[in-house]
């Protein structure tokens, strides 16, 4: 444990957690996380002791900058605390994911604005949606802004949103993409988040009405995704991270966490001796087609696994060199988080067949493992077809890209 000064707004000493204990906390939480998985996914939110008990453990500060009380972990530590979690509940993991990587985000921009969020409430929780869903007016100090964000992963459990807008000079013409941190008592939630998975994610519509941002919450998409951020603690390694890159390397770790928790679940049903219907196997492990099927499926699990770590290790590699990932890198990024998605989803689909029809029982948690990893890994950064398009783009020359998200 490393202990921080005193935070000068609060008074208090803030403590910051190394990624093994992270990881221990994470695995100790599985039970609980695992035994409130059914109210999660009926109130479509993550149950309150959840939350509680994520909150004490740190586990929602894992790219928080330490200087104000978070983790500060390292994206493949993150990555892989994420999966832990996801491995007890999709939907719980996935929120954890998206309130983590908002807060790397927030770390990218200038000091105050850190300090806006984390400096009186160390455990303030961010969500955000990029796209830039709104109008926005120019006003001396800052925007003023009308729109509504769907999608917003974790907002029930947020104290602070960011939230894509266009940025328009004082003649009203737009001049950039940016991205504002917005207090979420300058917003209202409308509830929309009704699907067949990651219904827990709480996912609803955030909407602003004639809000002011000021300038200093604001930063600029475009310089972000060539690493031009706003912090001015340029020697924080995390936050030197490839913007794109970590943005969508990082829901792999709640993807592989599912498929890993999907294993598991089957590997324990085998182990009670499960049969095949209309067969003579009285227990299924005697099964060719179960061996050569299992077998595949955690397999494929370790390649999702493996393509997650090496993405996140080059992150991390470039960050402490100081330099940003080339666009063949941060292509291939895009691309091994599109392949996870795939894999992930293969390795599941395996796993249903072996289960079989009960698999799909509503008291199973297998089909919401399925159901919730079909949804997530559909999400728009993560698309295995847009993902292999860019990179195919990137390793043949071609100039014109599909998506300015590289």
């Amino acid at each position: 444990m490393t202990i921080l000064d005193a935070n000068p707004e609060t008074g208090l000493a803030e403590t910051a957690a190394d990624a093994r204990t992270l990881k221990e906390r994470a695995v100790g939480l599985a039970d609980l996380i695992t035994a409130h998985a059914n109210e999660t996914e009926q109130n479509r939110r993550v149950a309150e002791p959840v939350i509680e008990a994520l909150t004490e453990a740190g586990l929602f500060r894992l790219a928080q900058p330490k200087r104000l009380g978070g983790n500060e972990v390292s994206v493949r530590d993150f990555v892989e605390i994420n999966s832990l979690i996801a491995r007890a509940d999709g939907a719980t993991g996935w929120v954890t994911t998206l309130i983590n990587v908002c807060a790397w985000m927030t770390g990218t921009f200038p000091e105050r604005a850190q300090n806006d969020v984390w400096g009186d409430n160390p455990d303030a929780r961010v969500c955000g949606v990029l796209t830039p869903t709104a109008t926005a007016s120019f006003e001396d100090g800052g925007l003023r802004i009308t729109g509504s964000w769907g999608f917003a992963s974790g907002s029930l459990h947020s104290q602070w949103a960011l939230v894509g807008l266009p940025i328009v000079d004082d003649q009203g013409a737009q001049i950039d993409q940016g991205l504002a941190l917005v207090p979420m008592t300058d917003l209202t939630i409308d509830d929309t988040w009704y699907v067949a998975g990651m219904r827990g994610t709480g996912s609803n519509t955030l909407v602003a009405t004639d809000v002011f941002v000021p300038d200093h919450r604001i930063i600029s998409i475009s310089k972000a995704i060539e690493g031009d951020y706003g912090t001015e603690h340029t020697e924080e390694v995390l936050y030197r991270s490839a913007f794109v890159s970590t943005l969508s390397i990082v829901l792999a770790g709640a993807m592989t966490g599912m498929a890993r928790g999907a294993l598991d679940y089957v590997l324990g049903s085998l182990a009670k001796g499960k049969g095949i219907a209309y067969t003579f196997y009285d227990n299924s492990i005697n099964a060719g087609s179960t061996q050569i099927s299992m077998a595949e499926a955690a397999e494929l699990v370790d390649t999702a696994m493996l393509h997650m770590a090496r993405c996140a290790d080059n992150i991390d590699q470039a960050a402490r060199d100081g330099v940003y990932l080339t666009l063949l890198e941060r292509g291939r990024a895009r691309m091994d988080t599109g392949y996870i998605a795939r894999r992930t989803r293969e390795a599941v689909d395996l796993l249903m067949s072996v289960q079989g029809a009960g698999g799909f029982a509503e008291v199973s948690p297998l089909q919401r493992y399925w159901r919730d990893l079909n949804t997530a890994s559909r999400h728009a950064v993560v698309s295995p077809g847009i993902s292999s398009e860019t990179y195919g783009r990137v390793l043949l020359g071609v100039k014109e890209q599909i998506t300015p998200l590289i």
